[in-house]
């Protein structure tokens, strides 16, 4: 019998055939508890930007160890690096138009913090009927109620329904499988038309805000066509609805640019972030929020009470702040947004070839930075996903890791790989598909 209940884990499956126990780990490889040496084409789980064995970060999280472990952060207590980090945020934020930041634990808390932020905004600025929600089919935002009432994933959603009230969805920009002309590659802007269709038909004095990733990691990897996001985003401006851009797997240099709000050429009012900021060395969640944002709340204070009534108890955990610090010293020094889109066109290249190579089984190839995606046709007769998983599989015993998304192969690999990396990557998988 196991003890340890894994998240997203068939459990029948591991109690029948084991676990996968992972042990230690450099750049951009991991060992097993049996010493074979595996190449980690998806970063862990969309994060390890700055790879594995990073001893500045171990050591900045060791000195804050010493110093201070953990100290509250509720009721105008705070750490020297929650301070640091926030600063640091801002700057870095500031073509996107943040002004402040909020800490929490992970991407879901990040993202239900800005939910709630996005709803008591609208009570202070004097329209508390503005309370609906939108998502997009296939987005993921975390597991928490709220997070998971605005995302898309229904596989995700259906075992914990009912969920929140007042959320509505519209399709995703997702080429190819559109609910508008799928099997079609020509975008027509038919789902940011739907978006602006529902908000109409719910009255935007009712709408609080739309949640959007720039590219939907967890859904496959659905990257938008250009101008939808741009499109999207004025839509938002003229039903004067917030947008927040969940930047969980984005954010940090994922696309070749700092943030994928940047790299699409937008500015939301509230923003979300987790993953990439420590390169998953510890646990941290962030919410950045526009000065409007924070200006309503500010001048609405009452008295000494809190003007948002939230927290975690981690909220700027001093441990989690320094090693995000040292991860963001990684990234500017060894200038890694940049290396990611550089990087990025040449795995976009080599997965363009292997398209080339098996038209019969691979279509709908596309990669942003790297962050890739490569998807197998589904065979007369074949159970969805099946392909997927036979190729994820057929890797993982050759040394690659990847995350087949049902029959999507997904790829987020350290922005540290190297090319000889990446044509590792290509060779196993080029095997995979000829099996």
């Amino acid at each position: 019998m196991i003890s340890r209940w894994g998240p997203f884990t068939n459990m029948r499956s591991v109690m029948s055939s084991g676990q996968l126990v992972i042990d230690r780990a450099q750049g951009s490889y991991v060992w097993d508890e049996d010493g074979n040496k595996y190449l980690d084409a998806h970063g862990g789980l969309w994060l390890t930007n700055v790879g594995y064995g990073r001893q500045e970060i171990v050591e900045a999280m060791h000195k804050q160890s010493e110093k201070l472990n953990w100290f509250s952060s509720f009721s105008g207590f705070a750490n020297r690096p929650s301070l640091e980090l926030a600063d640091r945020l801002v700057q870095l934020l500031g073509p996107d138009n943040m002004g402040a930041v909020f800490y929490s634990n992970d991407g879901s808390e990040a993202v239900e913090t800005a939910l709630k932020l996005s709803r008591e905004y609208w009570k202070l600025v004097g329209k508390p009927t503005k309370t609906k929600l939108i998502g997009r089919e296939h987005a993921y935002h975390g597991v928490t109620m709220g997070a998971l009432s605005v995302a898309g994933i229904t596989a995700n959603r259906k075992d914990f329904e009912p969920l929140l009230p007042d959320v509505r969805h519209v399709p995703a920009p997702y080429c190819q499988h559109c609910s508008f002309h799928p099997d079609d590659d020509k975008c027509t802007m038919a789902c940011a038309r739907e978006l602006e269709r529902v908000i109409q038909f719910e009255d935007p004095g009712t709408v609080a805000a739309f949640i959007a990733e720039p590219v939907q990691a967890a859904g496959g990897v659905i990257i938008p066509p250009p101008g939808y996001l741009e499109e999207v985003r004025s839509i938002c401006e003229r039903y004067d609805i917030l947008f927040i851009a969940d930047e969980v797997v984005t954010g940090f240099g994922r696309l070749g640019s700092w943030t994928g709000s940047r790299h699409y050429h937008i500015q939301p009012d509230l923003m979300t972030f987790a993953k990439g900021v420590t390169s998953g060395y510890f646990p941290l969640g962030v919410s950045a929020v526009s000065t409007k944002i924070l200006d309503a709340f500010i001048q609405n204070s009452q008295g000494k009470a809190p003007e948002f009534r939230h927290g975690n108890t981690y909220s700027g955990h001093p441990v989690a702040c320094a090693a995000a610090l040292a991860n963001l010293d990684i990234l500017e020094r060894e200038n890694l947004v940049d290396a990611a889109k550089s990087q990025g066109q040449y795995l976009a290249e080599q997965l363009q070839n292997l398209s080339g190579e098996f038209p019969a089984r691979v279509h709908n190839v596309a990669c942003e930075g790297l962050l890739g995606r490569l998807e197998l046709r589904v065979r007369s007769g074949e159970t969805p996903g099946a392909a997927g998983e036979k190729v994820g599989t057929a890797m993982r015993e050759q040394g690659v890791i990847v995350r087949p998304v049902g029959d999507v192969i997904t790829f987020s690999p350290p922005l540290i790989i190297t090319r000889s990396e990446i044509d590792q990557i290509i060779t196993v998988l080029r095997e995979a598909l000829r099996k």
